[in-house]
């Protein structure tokens, strides 16, 4: 503690105090002693209820362990088991009907549907990109993605192929026949397209091979910029732009009878910088990165130069897109998606501050810190002043009930207007999703999204019933009734409580980013479902999926869902277990041999090189996105057949050995890869594997606790 500086009665870290004072004030009105007070007020004021809260979490859960250790899984006494969460206030009482009163929401979040991408804003280039990312290309993503078949003459090759070209103009012409259709004919067919002025007013005029056509809705034709051979056409759908790019010198446009060289979408509304679960910040060094790249983001001013293709590249934010309106105003569109921040739940603490010698919650100084980096945009991201802060981790109504009361905190000491704060609600933990509607009541007036996420909530629901019995192998959980269940109520409970037109109701994420086919197949489901928006792993992807808010009215489909009936608790909770005895031998190793294989791959890279978010393949060689949330999934899906007898330490212990051989060969064009199976003593490997065996006593089966003393111990001998 020597090292660190007194402010206000905390021990901060240099490093912080330094980003804080020098940096994030910078320009501000609030002073450097009014944030040391504040902080100090805040970890003061409401550090005590957190340790309750957590407290509350392991007495419930014991509960829930004996209750099951005593009845068996919950189909044997059903009624019993939600009379028995409702005695222990799992269940909490629902509140009447009500509507949000959130205020000073941006059109992104409550009228404008479309992809979200999320994103570790520890790492600038992809920070950047992830902004940059309200724009793409879909010729590039058809060009470069499996959604146009990579079979026979269409496969990419190393040079461009003129036939995979003529495919993806194709199908950027079927996309732009069904958003907007002609009154005769298609786009493939289209040999010009030109912009008329008369009066101060503009007009589209297409021809094509059978003669004249115009757009069936004369009204989607926006605006426009440059003219002749060399323009841009900006077309509305569904509140979504597209634009025409006509560039006749160009490759591409050449080759076109009308010089479309691209077609330009617009793609991730919003994107979520991420402080958790892809990131690996486990110090103040670690933090300071992450805030740093957030404060550059709402300055304006972030950058990140790199080599790619043996060039220098400095990607900075790009500047929005300005056109002349069809009525001769100017027409000014966003060039960059609106950026919203998730901080860390409420069960990690940080000693990049202290108090009385101890660490903070983390979640107190990102509340903070975040807000105060947030105060500098000036209009660039929030067109209204708000700060949308994604909240994750939640177990039920008392904990968001306790992050808003955080955030009211911070908006006192750092002169922000009430509410400025919006919260974004991870429906992710069960206890949150069975007492949804109370959730949202306790955010009413801050709440800007709710969102499912699959990966988390499975995590939680076998920790939940860890002493149900065996678990079900992870490909059939996926098709279980309590899955459709909890993302049905998800929506069914938003609308009830007035979502519609005002925030955001949430899907979430594809984590294949190698399958976009697959992806255009099923991610339709959820604008369908009713869900304005719904993650994605990549720019690309956004561009891909936003052709799905073309095809699908979601406002429609929410009107069409807004009676439906709510599926009851008892489908919330009937996820079954299985008699050891159904799987053969076989079954069980493969099936331990992917958990393993997939908990390495993330594992070795997050303690090794502090990478939080990264594409592992599996045990079949797939690439599958990974992070803390599927990271959980696994190793709770080992500690539960470990708990229950369908292996053994010994057998997971050889699993984790052999596979760290697979993951080593899969890593080795890495400069960086410190082999595993060479030392099974390293800090990562032990990591791993205690995450399995482990993985029943950790806090709600969180990862966090065993990789953040992992990662620091490799990054205190790497110092030495």
């Amino acid at each position: 503690m020597s090292d660190y500086l007194t402010k206000s009665g905390l021990s901060v870290h240099p490093l912080l105090v330094d980003f804080v004072e020098k940096e994030a004030l910078a320009g501000l009105s609030v002073t450097a002693d009014q944030f040391w007070e504040g902080l100090a007020g805040l970890v003061r004021e409401h550090a005590p209820t957190n340790i309750k809260l957590l407290a509350k979490r392991d007495d419930i859960q014991a509960k829930i362990d004996e209750w099951h250790r005593k009845y068996g899984p919950v189909s044997n006494n059903a009624q019993g088991y939600e009379f028995f969460l409702r005695e222990i206030g799992y269940l909490v009482e629902e509140p009447a009907d009500f509507s949000i009163e959130t205020e000073g929401l941006d059109p992104e979040i409550s009228s404008i549907c479309g992809p979200q991408l999320v994103v570790p804003v520890s790492n600038a280039r992809y920070a950047l990109n992830a902004a940059n990312a309200r724009w793409g290309s879909l010729y590039d993503a058809l060009y470069g993605t499996d959604v146009v078949s990579r079979d026979g003459d269409l496969a990419p090759g190393k040079a461009y192929n003129p036939a995979r070209g003529a495919a993806v103009v194709a199908r950027a012409a079927q996309f732009l026949d069904e958003a907007f259709p002609l009154t005769t004919g298609s786009h493939a067919d289209v040999t010009s397209y030109v912009v008329a002025e008369q009066g101060g007013l503009a007009n589209l005029v297409i021809d094509t091979k059978a003669g004249p056509a115009t757009l069936k809705d004369g009204s989607a034709f926006v605006g426009y910029a440059g003219e002749g051979e060399k323009a841009e056409i900006v077309l509305r759908h569904n509140g979504l732009h597209a634009v025409l790019v006509i560039d006749k010198s160009s490759p591409i446009g050449s080759t076109h009878a009308a010089g479309l060289s691209d077609v330009v979408v617009e793609s991730a509304l919003t994107t979520i910088q991420d402080c958790e679960d892809s990131v690996a910040a486990v110090d103040a060094e670690d933090k300071v990165g992450v805030y740093r790249n957030w404060l550059g983001l709402m300055l304006g001013n972030l950058e990140d130069t790199f080599e790619k293709g043996g060039k220098t590249v400095t990607r900075k934010l790009k500047a929005d897109r300005v056109y002349r309106s069809a009525n001769g105003s100017e027409l000014v569109l966003k060039g960059r998606s609106l950026l919203l921040v998730r901080n860390v739940g409420h069960l990690m603490t940080t000693d990049a501050v202290l108090l009385d010698g101890k660490p903070v919650g983390e979640g107190l100084m990102d509340a903070a810190v975040t807000a105060l980096c947030a105060m500098h945009d000036k209009g660039n991201n929030s067109r209204n002043g708000s700060i949308y802060v994604v909240k994750p981790k939640m177990h039920g109504p008392e904990e968001v009930a306790f992050a808003c009361a955080i955030f009211a905190s911070v908006e006192h000491f750092l002169g922000l207007k009430p509410n400025t704060i919006k919260i974004g609600i991870m429906d992710e933990e069960r206890r949150t999703s069975a007492n949804l509607k109370a959730a949202i009541y306790e955010a009413r007036q801050r709440v800007f999204f709710i969102n499912t996420g699959f990966l988390d909530r499975t995590g939680d629901e076998i920790h939940t019933s860890m002493e149900a019995g065996p678990v079900l192998r992870k490909d059939e959980i996926k098709s279980e009734k309590w899955i459709n269940s909890y993302e049905d109520r998800n929506v069914l409970i938003g609308l009830s409580c007035g979502l519609s037109g005002k925030a955001q109701i949430g899907k979430g994420m594809w984590a294949r980013p190698d399958d976009m086919a697959a992806m255009m197949d099923a991610k339709i489901g959820h604008p369908n479902a009713g869900a304005n928006t719904a993650w994605v792993p990549s720019p690309t992807a956004a561009t891909l999926h936003a052709l799905h808010y073309h095809q699908v009215d979601v406002f429609e489909a929410q009107k069409r869902r807004h009676n439906q009936a709510l599926p009851g608790l008892s489908d919330l909770f009937s996820m079954p277990v299985q008699a050891p005895y159904s799987l053969s031998r076989e079954e069980i190793t493969r099936e331990l041999e992917n958990n393993a294989q997939g908990i390495l791959g993330y594992v070795v890279r997050w303690v090794q090189q502090g990478v939080g978010c990264s594409k592992v393949p599996d045990i079949n060689d797939v690439g599958l996105m990974e992070d803390r949330a599927t990271c959980r999934i696994s190793s709770q899906a080992v500690a539960n057949w470990l708990r229950h007898g369908l292996v053994s330490r010994d057998e997971v212990t050889s699993v984790f050995e052999r596979m760290a051989s697979v993951v080593d060969a899969q890593n080795a064009g890495d400069p960086l890869y410190r082999p595993m199976a060479e030392n099974f003593q390293s800090v990562a490997f032990q990591a791993a594997l205690d995450l399995a065996l482990h993985g029943a006593d950790q806090p709600s089966g969180y990862t966090e606790p065993l990789l953040h003393a992992a990662r620091r111990k490799v990054k205190a001998r790497d110092a030495r």
